[in-house]
């Protein structure tokens, strides 16, 4: 399941973030890369132990942690705090599928990637190529997104970032770890939930039926999670 949510970030968001990271430390975003995915990895990342990073990173888990819609579409246990990566001219980072297990900054916990999650930070017209392509069910699909959307998919897939050919690509990437651990019991629980939202706010639907809906909502979650 991919989800587009718009305008996670509003613009003065986008733009006070992108104020802080003109002055962080950017390393070499091959040392956050293992195995098979380091040879293929050729960005940049902010550091992530900066104060820059963690202030950054800190905001955005805050308003993960406030929107109903990624919410719905993750049902978080645990988010590993975003990272702020970029490519310029020439770089990419080829086909690859994230660690399935990632240790959590500061603490001995660690995370199964169940959702992964990119937050645009550039407008398309600031760069040329950068296309993130994820493979699914029904093929790859290409994304790119203005800047303050943000694209959320399973972590599973297969993805790549395409070269960057003209200007900078800039984003936030980050994983979590869904109390629902299978992909299409997400996305069925998603689908009843943006359901049960839709007529709640429309109010096509008497309190009973609406009760009804929610009730298997619960359930199906009490069902299908784990914590």
């Amino acid at each position: 399941m991919l989800i587009v949510i718009d305008k996670f970030l509003e613009k003065n968001d986008v733009a006070n973030i992108r104020k802080s990271i003109d002055k962080a430390q950017w390393n070499d975003g091959r040392q956050t890369a293992g195995g098979l995915a380091s040879g293929l990895k050729n960005n940049k990342q902010v550091d992530d132990k900066s104060d820059v990073g963690i202030e950054v990173a800190n905001f955005l888990l805050e308003k993960l942690g406030n929107h109903p819609t990624f919410i719905s579409a993750a049902i978080p246990f645990r988010i590993h705090p975003p990272r702020i990566n970029s490519y310029t001219k020439g770089e990419t980072y080829g086909v690859h599928v994230d660690a399935p297990i990632m240790s959590m900054p500061h603490s001995n916990d660690v995370l199964r990637s169940d959702v992964s999650a990119t937050i645009f930070l550039s407008e398309p017209s600031d760069y040329d190529g950068g296309e993130l392509v994820i493979e699914g069910q029904f093929g790859a699909q290409e994304v790119k997104l203005n800047a303050g959307d943000m694209v959320v998919y399973p972590s599973s897939s297969l993805h790549q970032v395409l070269p960057v050919t003209r200007g900078e690509r800039v984003s936030a990437i980050l994983w979590a770890q869904s109390m629902v651990s299978d992909a299409s019991a997400r996305s069925l629980l998603f689908d009843l939930d943006q359901s049960i939202q839709s007529l709640t706010h429309e109010g096509k639907a008497d309190s009973e039926e609406l009760m009804r809906l929610s009730a298997i909502y619960h359930n199906l979650v009490r069902r299908w999670a784990s914590i």
